[in-house]
């Protein structure tokens, strides 16, 4: 059984650091550690729409405390990502990843609405980008390009030791530049979790 990072990759997997290789492991797994999230403020109501929707996250904040639980179901990755701020307060985010083929994958945030990547390994970083968004109606994906959501993906995530790594995410609209960031730096332990996450084969 290969995970949609494993199968995007091929070969490449193997040239991937063992923390980020835990990072997308096959079975169950906890990445525990902290998020830096920054965004325009005139970004607000638009993101408090997508969160809505299930994607991305509303409330900007620094070191939040973050865990992100995973498990294989079949071909698909299933994520929930937990984000507690200073009050107490938390924010969400679940998605499911497949493969998408041509060494693509694709992320989605709810049954309809889905991200597909190309991710690609240099030096031992993991870099992947944006492709387009995509609509998921029937059986059918339709794909629609970046520009006109939010702009191009970018994605590194790099190894600090066997077994933390750093991540950053950034979404750069051609006209309105960075429009949303996030990034920090996790631990990821492989095992049973305390609360798996919901076996829903049709989205997050």
């Amino acid at each position: 059984m290969k995970n949609p990072m494993q199968t995007a990759l091929g070969a490449d997997w193997n040239k991937l650091p063992p923390a980020l290789q835990a990072h997308y492991h096959c079975g169950q797994s906890i990445d525990s550690g902290w998020l830096d999230i920054e965004y325009p403020r005139w970004m607000q109501p638009f993101l408090s729409a997508l969160t809505g929707l299930g994607a991305l996250v509303d409330r900007p904040g620094q070191k939040v405390a973050t865990v992100v639980e995973k498990h294989i179901d079949g071909e698909q990755q299933f994520w929930r990502r937990t984000l507690t701020y200073a009050d107490g307060r938390q924010r969400h985010f679940n998605s499911v990843w497949h493969a998408a083929g041509n060494g693509q994958l694709i992320e989605y945030v709810n049954p309809v609405l889905g991200l597909q990547m190309a991710p690609r390994v240099e030096d031992g970083r993991l870099h992947y980008s944006g492709v387009c968004f995509i609509a998921r109606l029937g059986g059918r994906r339709l794909p629609i390009p970046e520009w006109l959501v939010l702009g191009h993906t970018v994605i590194i995530e790099e190894a600090v030791d066997d077994r933390h790594f750093v991540m950053d995410f950034r979404l750069i609209h051609p006209l309105f530049g960075q429009v949303f960031r996030y990034g920090g730096r996790f631990e990821t332990s492989i095992g049973n979790t305390d609360h798996p996450v919901t076996n829903n084969k049709d989205g997050a």
